[in-house]
């Protein structure tokens, strides 16, 4: 079995990966929702066309997931870019019960258009960056997500409890 790389005796943010992660991301999203704020969409409504874009998401379940938003924000948003035509849905022909999102033409376009500022943006952050750090850091990411998804959520012992005495009735 590898050494573990974290030990609970000198564990601090600086060090974790979900705080760093976390960190990056709060500190992404003003600047992305700046990019955004004098545009007719909005960050979450562009993040939702490349999802689709890219394959990332076929439907609106899908997107939740990605976005980690709940349901009803994900349909709010699907219904205002389906009301301006970026996208329609559309039923599985071999699951009648699921409902795809199709980007029309003039999503892809819309998605596309605003694709320059936020390159802009990550290249102004990463000037300094080799191309191999970016290499580097894009593949150590994928590498970590893909090993997230694969890992099951526990839940906390205690809800465990508490299932498993209304499975048995005690």
């Amino acid at each position: 079995m590898p050494k573990p790389h974290f030990r609970a005796d000198n564990f601090n943010c600086r060090q974790s990966l979900g705080y760093l992660t976390r960190r990056v991301q709060n500190l992404t999203n003003p600047h992305a929702e700046a990019i955004f704020a004098d545009q007719d969409l909005t960050f979450t409504q562009w993040i939702s066309l490349m999802g689709l874009r890219e394959g990332v998401a076929e439907t609106g379940a899908d997107l939740a997931r990605h976005l980690n938003h709940d349901a009803g924000a994900v349909t709010r948003v699907v219904d205002e870019l389906e009301k301006r035509g970026l996208l329609r849905r559309e039923r599985s022909k071999s699951d009648r019960r699921v409902v795809k999102l199709i980007l029309t033409a003039r999503g892809r376009a819309v998605a596309r258009m605003h694709v320059p500022p936020i390159v802009d943006f990550w290249n102004r952050v990463t000037d300094d960056f080799s191309p191999q750090q970016i290499k580097q850091l894009l593949d150590l990411m994928g590498r970590l997500i893909v090993r997230l998804e694969a890992e099951p959520v526990h839940e906390p012992a205690r809800k465990e409890k508490v299932k498993a005495r209304k499975r048995t009735g005690k």
